[in-house]
């Protein structure tokens, strides 16, 4: 088992600390990390980078760069390659059918931790649309 790391899991942890930067406060904040093998997809690297493109201070940019510096150092980006983009396309195909899709970037996250047979952490109130995929464990990140 693993867990794929969803962005509201690590929004969460940025609000939490506030502007600590330093990588052991960071990684602290992920105590699943500790009992299995995590990995970030390569969607979730992106939408945080778009935190940094957006940020409205130097600091803020500065502060949002050095918690991804230090998550990537810690913990590997999945690509989404062809096999993720196949369970991609069967969830999409088996949500659209019952009318209840869900935004495609955490269809990505859902595609790649069904790919690699993990688990998806996220944020503790993002976890709804999530549970609408067919065998995909969600955990909630305890704050």
């Amino acid at each position: 088992m693993g867990l794929v790391i969803d962005t509201s899991a690590l929004i969460a942890v940025e609000r939490l600390l506030g502007g600590r930067t330093d990588e052991a406060a960071w990684v602290s904040q992920f105590p699943q990390l500790a009992s299995e093998p995590v990995v970030l997809p390569a969607i979730v690297l992106a939408e945080v980078l778009v935190g940094v493109a957006m940020a409205d201070t130097a600091m803020r940019v500065a502060a949002r760069r050095a918690r991804i510096d230090a998550l990537i150092a810690h913990v590997p980006v999945v690509d989404f390659d062809a096999e993720i983009a196949e369970e991609w396309a069967r969830l999409f195909a088996a949500l659209s059918r019952k009318g209840r899709l869900i935004p495609s970037n955490d269809l990505a996250v859902a595609a790649t931790a069904r790919r690699l047979q993990f688990g998806v952490l996220v944020g503790p109130s993002d976890e709804k649309h999530f549970k609408m995929v067919n065998d995909l464990r969600v955990e909630t990140l305890r704050v």
